[in-house]
């Protein structure tokens, strides 16, 4: 019998995951109370139908939920699909494991390898909307000259003539093949931002409308939407062929110019409606899982907008971040990253170096603080991956820029480990970056949010706090060897020093 209403009394010392990765900051549940409609809105990143306890049990559904934790009970209700729940196992882990085998098997493949060994470069709060060829070039050769890896570049939005053309804007990039060729020679693989609009009045839409490729509201007209950039038709990524029409667009670039990837941004609910007409009938969740399919074609590519596709090949970048401390900004990096990877999503990179919200390096540039870009960029070294945007050879004087370089350099340092990492992911279907509570479920840490481990070895515990030169840094059962040459025997809390020129991090010893 198909079951669309849980109501489930909290255990002593019970806490859950799950949900949007966007509600980081406000887990484990079961501490306050939280109410939350997974069929409205994903807040801008990553979702999944999941809920998982800290007690051993998990809900599951194919189709989105919604939740409210209140007076010590949580309350799940599903109107498109089956609510499943599953008890008895040991821990959080164990739960996990389970759901994960179950629910979101791991592919087995790992994205491209250079995304974790190497930082990245988005190129969009340098050049914003109007992207040039010179412009990409002298970045990538800026990155170089300041003792930075080569890595993956990506180049963001309007390098390109109207959305869903997908051609070079041939005014700002008179020889892309040459950029292209100038890139891979000094090391770096490039990407293209890409989405699922089409604007109207261009010879593509007149193109594509006819075939029935783009998505139509609940009258049968072609629908268009209001996003941030304007007003656009849609791709019904539902329709195989319309996807096969996006997919020869994207590899004719790859193969004219030696584009190596794509960032596939978009996607959000927002931009669907549950009466929308498709070749396939689905949800607005449905639409958002149809384009995230899209970048399963490619090994390089980017997601900031997802739903389910857990265990997939796909980087899940976390949303953009306003250029502050709180939890709009640097301290929901890592709490939302937990959460990713309690979600299946083991292929993770932060936002952007120092925020990727570009109002704070536009108008508001006179308030940039150093102290916060070097915090970004040390929390960022340690994840899966890290990416920079805004220039910090441009930003920072020459101290706040070295400590920059230094969390680029160990990133890079441990690059090969990192990879090894995503690769054991890709077959245990296992987070990358953990929680405290994951890692080490039997030792009671389900509330410590600002630190966590990197793979099984690595504790990492960043400073998200301004002005912080000390912090308290929670060990688990082992012998624990510091990046600063201390040697810890957990479990115990310590009290260590932070500078600013220093990322605490910790290797476990077998």
């Amino acid at each position: 019998m198909a079951i669309n209403h849980l109501v489930i009394e909290a255990q002593q010392g019970e806490y859950w995951w799950g949900g949007r990765v966007s509600d980081g900051q406000q887990m484990p549940y079961g501490t306050a109370e939280i109410a939350v409609d997974l069929s409205k809105d994903l807040l801008g990143n990553q979702a999944c139908p999941l809920l998982l306890s800290s007690k051993g049990r998990y809900i599951w559904s194919e189709e989105p939920f919604r939740f409210h934790f209140h007076d010590g009970r949580l309350e799940i209700i599903s109107e498109l699909g089956d609510l499943k729940l599953h008890e008895g196992f040991q821990d959080v882990r164990e739960a996990y494991r389970h759901a994960s085998a179950t629910y979101f098997p791991p592919s087995g493949e790992s994205p491209e390898p250079l995304l974790f060994t190497a930082p990245q470069y988005n190129l969009w709060i340098e050049l914003l909307y109007e992207p040039t060829q010179e412009g990409v070039l002298q970045y990538a050769r800026d990155v170089l000259s300041n003792g930075m890896a080569p890595g993956v570049l990506m180049i963001d939005d309007n390098w390109h003539e109207p959305y869903g053309s997908w051609t070079f804007h041939s005014g700002r990039f008179p020889n892309p093949r040459a950029m292209v060729d100038e890139l891979h020679d000094m090391g770096f693989k490039v990407m293209l931002w890409v989405c699922p609009f089409v604007s109207a009045d261009t010879m593509t839409f007149r193109e594509i409308e006819p075939k029935g490729y783009l998505l139509k509201d609940e009258s049968g007209q072609t629908a268009f939407r209001r996003w941030w950039n304007g007003v656009s038709t849609v791709l019904d990524c539902t329709n195989e062929e319309a996807v096969a029409w996006l997919h020869a667009k994207l590899d004719d670039l790859q193969t004219t110019y030696g584009i190596d990837g794509f960032k596939l941004d978009a996607g959000d609910l927002p931009f669907y409606e549950s009466s929308d007409q498709s070749v396939v009938r689905t949800s607005r969740n449905g639409h958002c899982e149809a384009w995230a399919k899209v970048g399963l074609r490619y090994p390089l590519n980017e997601y900031r907008a997802c739903w389910k596709l857990a265990g997939q090949p796909l980087v899940q970048r976390l949303k953009d971040k306003g250029h502050d401390w709180g939890y709009s900004g640097l301290a929901s990096l890592i709490p939302d990253g937990i959460t990713q990877g309690m979600l299946g999503y083991a292929f993770i990179c932060p936002d952007m170096i120092g925020g990727g919200e570009y109002m704070s390096f536009t108008t508001q540039s006179d308030r940039l603080d150093a102290e916060l870009v070097v915090r970004y960029a040390q929390c960022s070294a340690l994840f899966p991956m890290m990416q920079f945007s805004a220039a910090p050879w441009r930003i920072l004087d020459a101290e706040h820029l070295a400590y920059c370089v230094e969390a680029a350099e160990l990133h890079t340092r441990l690059g090969e480990e990192i990879w090894q990492i995503a690769q054991q992911s890709a077959w245990s279907g296992e987070p990358m970056l953990r929680a405290m509570a994951y890692a080490y479920p039997e030792e009671g840490l389900e509330l410590v949010q600002d630190q966590f481990m990197l793979g099984s070895d690595i504790l990492a515990a960043p400073v998200t706090t301004k002005g912080t030169r000390s912090r308290t840094v929670v060990f688990p059962t082992g012998t624990w060897h510091g990046d600063d040459g201390s040697v810890v025997m957990g479990p115990v809390r310590l009290e260590i020093e932070v500078p600013l020129s220093r990322l605490p991090w910790y290797r476990r010893q077998a």
